[in-house]
């Protein structure tokens, strides 16, 4: 064989050999097999199976309100010994002896940081709220269960515990583990049952950042008195970690702070790179430090998070950088191998068991009744006592980084590490049903609550649909969740204050004068003035979703500051300064699936006369093409952002179940405010407003509340009443009767239906129909001589007959945004979802087949069947869909 072709073997087997070594499970190499060199593969292999596991458990666990640690642990209990374990080669394949390294270094990692996060959300200054109660509660809460803890683990250490353990260490561990509190898990339980605006949350806080304080020192001594060789090393090590202490949180955080702000990042409420490089150093070489001190590192971590500033949501902004990798990755793998530690097999006999419930009924019992009964005499009732009681008693998080710190000491064996976190998950499965049991909502007292009004009744609401009502909206409630609600939020509430009467020198406003878009204030353009001294008001809701996230229990925690730094009313307040519009502001830190209410209430607190939803997504097309109309709902399409769809959260089901949720629980009217470009024309003079009036209690409102806004001389409007006669192609009662009831029944969400449409109601509907719209078109002697006149002269009012009043309504409104010129108009509406004269559901069908879409109620129930007719035939106008308030609507 030749030179070359000798070479050219030996180059085809060195590549061979090569490509053998790379290939990977191409050629046959076992993903799942360990290799020390690279890890990463079996690593990832765990993580996702770690991963999943864990959240099937967190939703399940979730439906019940339980915190996500508990599934975590189970996670880890299920893939350990005591369940997967059981199956042959699972673990040693899986999760061998030396594969967990990496696991090990990764959940030391994230349980660093998440104790960085542990410090950010303790703020001291809760304890001054309550002072003194605060602090008998956190000390009543640490003595006694650490004596009962102490005790108890005399037994245990009798019982279970080799003697080659320093019985004092074991009995150190065992006291901390039953006395200490989980304060993460703490905060997130009153987050989650609105407690935390309560004087018991209030207490509980304050009581629980005295007591994880303290547990996490005594912790640290544990430790060191672990770790030391002697007693003198151990007083050397409290030494240095005091020290470094005390260095930690004067000098450090003195040139922190200055860092942040010379930096902009306190400014900014938002920290640079330089600042979360700087953050994330002082994290690492504090949790480096305390370990080589002999403490374990995750006090250096703890230490850091309480240095960090929390002026201007510059702490929630930190949080925000980092809670989501920590949370979701790094943390689960901890706990998970706490689970994975924990073999319930080896409690194997009825001694265990006896000593693992004895441990729970002491655990539960000692905190309980200490804190419960400190509590009392502190002038709290016996609900609100038994409240707090029950959460002293939540273990959790800190619990099991105490458990697997003892663990890693050789302080607790495999067995009674098992019973501890059995006693750990019981106890803190326990809580929330219990604060719910002794505390249920109709008991609690907030302490934020706003200035009550008085609201007419179900008899006076009733009658209000009823009949006409003069009175103008002068008390405005507009909710803000989203920073692009903004522009239509401003350029409504401006047209509705120049339709507000004018303002008397004698009330302390900015300005006693209003001017038009323009500045014009002459005689002919002037404002009209009323006799009624009510200056116009709007109550700004911001609502902001309450997550499992850090950041949002921090802005739970901080509401009371946030509410003055928070961006969206920052730029509402400046709007409403420059504007004279009095505007006050409340925010609230909620679950999605609350928001209806929290608006019901605050609607009712605040005396507000109508509810503005803001609902904006720009000025492009409203409507999906023909192909995508027949696969897609329609209101999915509403609101996109651009030609490509992109949807946006406000545009999904959850944000359509919210509007029709305050549409059912407000006892106020609502308006519906669809912006559709209207947003983009502010600064121009001029806006037309075109109202289809065909009857029921929400066309009155609308047309009441248009008549309001064409005081203002830069608003003209046009008012055509349908009257429907005799369909060409009708359908049957029984089927109009079918499609009520389907509306009804649906299961997307509660419709909002009027009751029984009798034949008396009816009449009174039609009746007041028929008042209001003489009072417009023939107005009397007394309305023709007040300023009221002037504001008809600019409403043109029409009346017109048809068979098809959907169709009419569409043309009109397309021949009306066809003569302006591109500008949008805006279309008044009664949502009329309740006592309409009648259904108009068959001639909406007909318009959505004509538009060669499927027939979906979604649209309909949200706004009305005219707002869905709108939609369907893509008509480029925004939409103000009004409901008057209801009956029973004040029972939220």
């Amino acid at each position: 064989m030749g030179e070359f072709s000798r070479e050219l073997l030996q180059t085809a087997h060195l590549f061979s050999r090569a490509a053998a070594e790379q290939a990977g499970i191409i050629s046959g190499d076992n993903p799942v097999e360990y290799n020390p060199k690279d890890p990463f593969r079996l690593w990832v292999i765990q993580v996702v199976i770690i991963l999943g596991v864990t959240q099937i458990l967190v939703l399940i666990l979730g439906r019940i309100r339980q915190p996500r640690v508990i599934a975590e642990v189970m996670g880890g209990i299920i893939l350990g010994p005591t369940a997967m374990g059981r199956i042959p080669n699972f673990t040693a394949t899986i999760f061998p002896d030396n594969g967990v390294t990496m696991l090990n270094l990764t959940s030391t990692i994230g349980l660093i940081l998440f104790l960085f996060l542990v410090g950010l959300e303790i703020d001291v200054s809760v304890v001054k709220r309550k002072m003194a109660a605060s602090v008998a509660i956190s000390i009543s809460g640490l003595i006694i269960p650490l004596g009962m803890g102490a005790a108890i683990g005399v037994g245990l250490y009798n019982q279970f515990v080799d003697s080659s353990v320093n019985e004092g260490y074991f009995l150190l561990f065992v006291a901390v583990a039953v006395g200490i509190t989980a304060f993460p898990v703490l905060c997130r339980i009153l987050s989650e049952e609105k407690l935390l605006d309560t004087t018991v949350g209030t207490v509980s806080l304050a009581a629980g950042v005295g007591n994880d304080v303290v547990g996490w020192i005594l912790l640290a001594l544990a430790v060191t008195l672990v770790n030391a060789s002697s007693g003198l090393t151990a007083l050397w090590v409290l030494l240095a970690a005091t020290g470094f202490t005390i260095f930690l949180l004067y000098p450090v955080r003195w040139a922190y702070v200055q860092l942040a702000r010379r930096s902009g990042s306190l400014e900014q409420g938002s920290p640079t790179t330089l600042t979360m490089t700087v953050t994330l150093l002082l994290v690492f070489i504090s949790a480096f430090f305390t370990d080589v001190i002999g403490i374990h590192p995750i006090f250096g971590g703890f230490l850091v998070g309480l240095i960090i500033p929390h002026e201007n949501n510059f702490a929630i902004s930190l949080v925000e950088r980092l809670e989501d990798l920590v949370a979701i990755i790094l943390l689960p793998i901890y706990f998970t191998l706490s689970g994975l530690n924990t073999n319930l097999g080896s409690l194997d006999d009825g001694i265990a068991w006896g000593y693992t419930i004895l441990l729970v009924v002491v655990a539960f019992s000692s905190k309980f009744f200490a804190c419960a009964l400190v509590a009392y005499f502190f002038k709290f009732n016996w609900r609100e006592a038994c409240a707090i009681g029950s959460l002293m008693s939540c273990k959790g998080l800190v619990e099991l980084i105490v458990l697997n710190v003892g663990l890693s000491a050789h302080i607790l064996d495999t067995r009674t590490f098992s019973m501890f976190v059995v006693h750990a998950l019981i106890v803190t499965f326990m809580t929330t049903p219990l604060v719910n049991l002794f505390y249920p909502p109709r008991f609690r007292h907030h302490h934020d609550t706003l200035t009550k009004s008085i609201h007419p009744g179900p008899e006076e609401n009733h009658s209000h649909s009823l009949t006409f009502d003069s009175g103008f909206k002068s008390k405005v409630s507009v909710i803000l969740d989203r920073i692009d609600q903004l522009p239509a939020a401003m350029q409504l509430s401006r047209l509705i204050s120049a339709g507000c009467p004018s303002i008397p020198a004698s009330l302390p406003v900015i300005s006693d004068e209003r001017s038009d878009t323009k500045g014009h204030t002459d005689s002919d353009d002037r404002e009209l003035s009323t006799p009624d001294p009510r200056p116009m008001q709007v109550n700004a809701l911001r609502l902001i979703e309450l997550t499992s996230r850090a950041s949002a229990v921090l802005k739970s925690q901080e509401a009371d500051s946030l509410i003055h730094n928070d961006s969206l009313l920052s730029i509402f307040r400046t709007f409403g300064a420059l504007n004279s519009l009095h505007i006050s502001a409340r925010l609230s830190v909620v679950h999605q699936n609350e928001f209806s209410d929290v608006v019901a209430r605050h609607a009712s607190e605040s005396g507000s006369e109508l509810v503005l939803l803001p609902w904006a997504r720009g000025a492009v097309s409203a409507y999906e093409s023909d192909v995508q109309l027949s696969t897609r709902n329609p209101f999915d399409g509403i609101f996109s952002k651009s030609s490509l769809h992109i949807q946006d959260q406000t545009s999904s089901v959850v944000y359509s179940e919210f509007i029709r949720g305050v549409f059912l629980k407000s006892p106020s009217d609502v308006a519906l405010f669809v912006d559709r470009g209207l947003s983009s024309e502010i600064g121009q003079a001029g806006h037309h407003i075109f109202l289809p009036f065909i009857g029921g209690p929400d066309d009155r409102l609308a047309l009441t509340f248009l008549v309001q806004l064409c005081r203002s001389s830069s608003v003209t409007a046009t008012v055509v009443r349908i009257t429907k006669v005799d369909s060409l192609s009708p359908i049957s009662t029984m089927e109009e009767a079918k499609i009520i009831v389907h509306n009804q029944m649906t299961l997307a969400g509660a419709d909002t239906v009027y009751g029984n449409q009798t034949t008396q109601i009816r009449l009174a509907s039609s009746a007041a129909d028929d008042l209001i719209w003489e009072k417009y078109i023939a107005p009397t002697q007394e309305a023709r001589d007040s300023d009221l006149a002037l504001a008809l002269t600019r409403i043109s009012f029409n009346s017109q007959a048809t068979s098809k009043p959907l169709h009419v309504i569409t043309d009109l409104v397309q021949a009306i945004v066809e003569r302006n010129n591109g500008k949008t108009p805006i279309v008044f509406l009664g949502r009329s979802r309740r006592m309409a004269v009648e259904s108009h559901e068959g001639e909406l069908r007909e318009i959505m087949n004509e538009a060669g879409g499927q027939f979906s109620t979604s649209v309909s129930r949200t706004l009305g069947e005219v707002g869905a007719a709108l939609v369907a035939k893509g008509i480029q106008t925004s939409l103000l869909v009004m409901q008057a308030a209801t009956p029973n609507s004040s029972q939220v």
